[in-house]
């Protein structure tokens, strides 16, 4: 099977370039070799490629910056996913493709199905929801994996801008009105691998089976917490050192794009449909650190201004 992945240099397509290659034979792109706002060299591109499963993990992730650069994050987000599946259709291809869980807006206090009623409350999330709709108009084999709050050792993300703040500061603002489920890029990438391996045991070929089982699927670990929440459990599992962390509401942070204050996803289709099952969240970031200590080499945070709110980044 030839792999094509898509945002290789971001948070989870870095990881999928280790959790897939066992599966078959990978070619990682970046936007140097398909630019997804270049929207005339899509098709061209993947059909000269001619991959078995296209696996998108790029995507326009400045949430702030999008409520202004609209069109841009359109043409990533919501454009480029529907010339993707009609690529893979043509291509006799599987497309899976991640969304978010910023497509809700936070208003129900329970966690969210792939029933729920999308209502987003930014560009952002408009523009992947619109995304997730242009690849269900097509008739191409696809999975949409929703995640939420993605963090690594690498790239920007709320645990490295923490672990940057606590060297620089005494007192941390963090807000802790927002509740959701923190998910581990390599997390991620491992259950996407899963879910690929569990569906290829089912079924005479991969596309066959992602034709049967096309949809969206919730994948983020399990569990619960404010970024308050998660900023103590950081410091907590790092040997219970770090700074004084101050619980902020939202208001008193308030930022161009408007974010959902409930954004737990509900992962149980994934579970029933593939037995895959994800980590909690607290066991998943235990497992990151552990990751990063045993990393020399693993890189600093990008620096940030603010330090309040996390974001889910794919590249």
């Amino acid at each position: 099977m030839h792999i094509l992945i898509l945002g290789k240099n971001g948070q989870v397509g870095f990881e999928l370039q280790k959790t897939l290659a066992p599966l078959g034979r990978v070619t990682a792109w970046d936007r140097t070799h398909l630019d997804l706002d270049a929207s005339d060299t899509i098709v061209p591109r993947i059909l000269a490629l001619n991959p078995d499963l296209i696996v998108n993990a790029a995507a326009y992730t400045a949430v702030d910056a999008a409520e202004t650069d609209n069109e841009t994050a359109h043409r990533v987000n919501a454009v480029a996913p529907g010339l993707l599946a009609q690529a893979a259709l043509q291509c006799r291809a599987g497309l899976i493709h991640y969304s978010t869980d910023y497509v809700f807006d936070g208003a129900q206090s329970r966690p969210y199905t792939e029933d729920d009623a999308p209502n987003p409350l930014n560009v952002y999330g408009e523009t992947k929801l619109e995304g997730e709709r242009e690849i269900a108009r097509t008739e191409a084999p696809y999975w949409i994996f929703r995640v939420s709050g993605i963090y690594g050792n690498r790239s920007k993300n709320f645990l490295l801008t923490m672990q940057r703040l606590a060297g620089e500061r005494n007192t941390i603002r963090v807000v802790s009105d927002q509740t959701g489920a923190p998910s581990w890029c390599a997390s991620i990438a491992q259950a996407t691998a899963d879910v690929i391996q569990s569906a290829s045991t089912q079924q005479a070929s991969l596309q066959e089976a992602m034709q049967d089982t096309r949809g969206i699927y919730h994948m983020t670990c399990a569990g619960e917490t404010s970024w308050y929440g998660f900023a103590e459990a950081i410091f907590q599992l790092s040997d219970g050192v770090g700074p004084e962390l101050q619980a902020i509401p939202t208001s008193e942070y308030p930022t161009p794009a408007q974010r959902p204050p409930y954004w737990v996803l509900n992962n149980r289709k994934l579970e029933t449909t593939f037995q895959v099952f994800m980590p909690r969240w607290r066991d998943a970031l235990q497992r990151c650190l552990e990751a990063q200590s045993n990393d020399a080499n693993a890189p600093q945070a990008i620096p940030s201004p603010s330090t309040t709110s996390g974001e889910s980044h794919l590249e």
